[in-house]
């Protein structure tokens, strides 16, 4: 987890990467933490933000895709939750088993599934430690893409990157930013600070800088009529 945590942040100040692709190198996208290290690891990693994987990864101005290839479980799972995009494989499976082991979340894990699934849906899966299918993760809006065979989710995922690396590189990381800040507050402070960005983000354009959006809406807006500003 450290040397994940080296090469997000490696990744990050990289100015050639504009996606980041997680997945897992064998049948499972993360299986979780040695729990023979227990006591180092987890009081390690929860007081250290530099070896923490999941923190280096909200720090990461970048799109993260996750292509969930297996199992999720645990730690796994509060890392798929760090992406900002998930395509999983049909037969993934995600698990939060820290109330099985006796392990006290620290990873975001009890407090950023309730948001994305509701706290009904995600008290079940956390205090049970059952698994949820990939399927069940797509229709609860946990997972974006389900593909049919392992070796499709990382292509899924490259298609994914394809997409976003041809718009506005500034203007994906800004989003990006936004998304995630407003997330973590209230509706009416989430609007007003998209509101305070945009003025912010306008106020810092020159006119050249307007005539080149203005200049590429048209090209776009040309080559398709359908599309609309």
């Amino acid at each position: 987890m450290v040397d994940l945590a080296k090469e997000i942040k490696i990744l990050a100040a990289d100015e050639s990467v504009r996606v980041l692709i997680l997945t897992g190198s064998g049948r499972a996208f993360c299986s979780g933490v040695d729990l023979t290290a227990a006591e180092d690891v987890f009081k390690g990693d929860v007081k250290d933000v530099e070896t923490d994987p999941v923190v280096q990864m909200e720090r990461c101005k970048k799109p993260i895709i996750g292509a969930i290839n297996g199992f999720a479980v645990t730690a796994g799972f509060e890392i798929a939750l760090a992406c900002d995009i998930l395509v999983a494989s049909k037969d993934a499976k995600f698990m939060d088993t820290h109330s099985k082991f006796g392990i006290f979340p620290s990873w975001g894990l009890s407090q950023k599934l309730s948001r994305i699934i509701g706290p009904g849906r995600a008290s079940k899966v956390s205090l049970t430690a059952a698994p949820v299918t990939a399927e069940q993760a797509e229709k609860w809006g946990l997972v974006n893409h389900v593909v049919e065979q392992e070796g499709e989710v990382v292509r899924k995922a490259r298609q994914i990157a394809d997409a976003i690396i041809k718009n506005n590189q500034d203007l994906v990381v800004r989003y990006k930013a936004v998304l995630n800040d407003g997330f973590k507050v209230d509706l009416g402070t989430a609007l007003a600070l998209e509101k305070e960005r945009a003025h912010e983000y306008y106020n810092g354009m020159s006119k050249e800088q307007f005539k080149k959006m203005q200049d590429f809406i048209a090209r776009r807006s040309s080559k398709n009529t359908q599309s609309k500003l």
